[in-house]
């Protein structure tokens, strides 16, 4: 060997190759000598098994894996999806940690889309506490620990002046639904900064598996402003901008390039659902921006529809009309307000009474007590409305004794607060007292299925936001019903997509709530259910899109023409379903 070849050998060596020649330059390559990440895409089976899209994993055929490079990248077996179903779903219930089910469902939505949304959609019932509340509270609060692979964007202080080049690096350019929050107030667990991204992304997948909305139409953002938590800027492995919220201008001007950028690369129709900021922000873009784009406030507006949906369907159990009733609250945050708002609008619908009128049967108590009259300078403008002439009360169980309300609606986001004397007072006034505790994840929710059933000697109506198991009382078997907006925001999302919407608007929300309290059978009643069961979910949702479209008709705020003529059966041709196609 000549000193020449002794020279260049050792060379490789020394510098890792191996005697392999290097030509990517990755073993020259250091911090001060950059690369450029060059990939070559080959349509080889390897790309193939790594695409969530288009991965079949164990269905793909004799035929296919010969004619796309998959022979000996896979072991022999050949499963059919429902067999990967039944394998999945049978390691899944091995976890006894709900958190360890979310991390392999979430692993499962980065490997294979469409048996991820299989799962969802056929365990509905099992699945849905898991990718959505209560778990997915948990799964935000520690989200930096568990994060693995990027989902949706971030858009962060430091993208001002280029959001619109961000939304251009999305690599799905047709979308028609985006979920975005900022983290200041995700469920009942405040706020948790960039962390909340799993809000966005556990509701789109819900938009898919419950609505039919093509997971490549969903687009997950979270806006990182800063977060106020004190524990999450200490932690080292936080994922988001390490300050404090920015608020004000800074923050107002952020989110109009946002929502300017969003119109100019996505269009007119591009529905934008807000989710878990703030109260003092909520209110502010929707009433902003509800006159100028597609938006939609779950927190305010889809609460307000399903909870109008259980109480409209709840007076076949408890009697009356709505303007029967009367109303009182625990707290008059976002969904306080909104649900209030859109029961007095119902009432007023019916009775023809004005809203200044129908507002008085609601009643509101916040973290200061009854909101009254007295009390109309300190207050923020979206609670003024609710302030009514009354002596000042400051706790629950007093204003229970003087309002004698016969429904009690919990959306406070503090947990126990619905005390055995609060519920007994209710059942001493009602025969049948509808008790709703609405706030998530379940450790915030006022009361328990079982507190509700067992202080009001069995008598009660009860629902809840996060699900609660069915309670045995008295040798009766009780099934608490959830008003979960799951129920409501996938269908009435379809309607919007699928009718070409360019604004939403309250007779919409009164549609949807309608449409779901018609979906409740006898049977449901008899069980003491005000909800019908989600195992038929998709056939709910598509009723559901079929009434906010026609809605959307009437109004002339539709713009895809001419209007089918059988709008359920069009909302069922348009889902998503999730089964393997045949590959060439």
């Amino acid at each position: 060997m000549s000193g020449g070849e002794m020279e260049a050998k050792l060379k490789a060596v020394i510098n890792g190759g191996g005697g392999v020649e290097d030509v990517y330059g990755e073993d020259r390559a250091s911090e001060d000598q950059p690369i450029t990440p060059w990939t070559v895409s080959v349509a080889s089976g390897y790309t193939l098994l790594r695409d969530p899209r288009h991965n079949k994993g164990l269905a793909f055929t004799d035929k296919e894996r010969d004619a796309h490079y998959l022979t000996g990248l896979l072991p022999p077996a050949l499963f059919s999806q429902d067999l990967q179903e039944k394998r999945l779903m049978n390691i899944l219930r091995e976890y006894k940690v709900p958190l360890q089910r979310y991390i392999a469902m979430m692993d499962l939505q980065e490997r294979n889309e469409k048996l991820f949304y299989k799962l969802l959609i056929d365990n509905v019932e099992e699945l849905l506490p898991v990718v959505y509340t209560p778990t997915v509270g948990e799964a935000c609060q520690k989200y930096g620990s568990i994060f693995r692979r990027p989902q949706g964007l971030y858009i962060s202080l430091k993208e001002k002046g280029k959001i619109l080049e961000v939304l251009k690096n999305w690599p799905e350019k047709s979308i028609q639904v985006i979920v975005v929050t900022d983290g200041e107030r995700i469920l009942g667990l405040g706020d948790l900064g960039c962390q909340g991204m799993g809000i966005p992304v556990g509701k789109l997948s819900l938009y898919t598996a419950l609505g039919g909305v093509r997971p490549s139409a969903c687009l997950p953002i979270t806006i990182d402003v800063g977060t106020n938590n004190k524990k999450l800027l200490e932690d080292e492995f936080y994922i988001g901008l390490k300050q404090n919220r920015a608020t004000g201008q800074e923050y107002y001007e952020l989110l109009e390039e946002f929502m300017s950028a969003v119109k100019q690369n996505y269009g007119e129709k591009v529905l934008i659902q807000f989710e878990d900021f703030a109260n003092h922000n909520a209110f502010e873009l929707l009433a902003k921006y509800r006159t100028t784009h597609l938006v939609f406030n779950d927190d305010i507006q889809g609460t307000a529809s399903v909870v109008l949906s259980g109480l409209v369907s709840a007076l076949k159990l408890i009697g009356g009309t709505l303007a029967d009733h009367t109303f009182l609250f625990l707290g008059a945050g976002e969904a306080g307000t909104g649900i209030a708002e859109l029961i007095a609008l119902e009432i007023s619908k019916k009775t023809n009474a004005p809203l200044e009128e129908t507002r008085k049967k609601i009643w509101l108590v916040d973290s200061k007590g009854l909101i009254v009259s007295s009390r109309k300078e300190s207050l923020q403008h979206f609670k003024k409305p609710w302030a009514h002439d009354h002596e000042p009360i400051k706790e629950l169980l007093a204003a229970v004794k003087a309002i004698k309300p016969t429904v009690l609606i919990g959306t406070s986001g503090v947990g126990q607060t619905f005390t055995k004397e609060v519920v007994e007072a209710m059942a001493s006034m009602n025969e049948k007292p509808l008790i709703l505790a609405l706030s998530n994840p379940t450790s915030q929710s006022e009361c328990t299925a079982e507190e509700a059933y067992t202080w009001s000697e069995g008598r009660a109506i009860f629902a809840s936001g996060s699900p609660f198991d069915p309670v045995e009382y008295n040798g009766k078997v009780f099934v608490p019903g959830q008003a979960n907006n799951a129920y409501i925001f996938p269908g009435f999302g379809l309607g919007l997509i699928m009718s070409g919407t360019i604004r939403v608007h309250d007779d919409m929300l009164l549609a949807a709530s309608e449409a779901l309290a018609a979906q409740v059978t006898e049977e449901n009643y008899a069980k003491g259910l005000i909800y019908p069961p989600f195992t038929n979910i998709r056939k709910i949702s598509a009723h559901i899109a079929a009434k906010v479209a026609a809605k959307s008709y009437e109004l002339g705020l539709a713009s895809r023409l001419p209007r089918p003529e059988d709008l359920v059966k069009y909302a069922e041709s348009c889902m998503y379903t999730p089964i393997y196609g045949k590959y060439r």
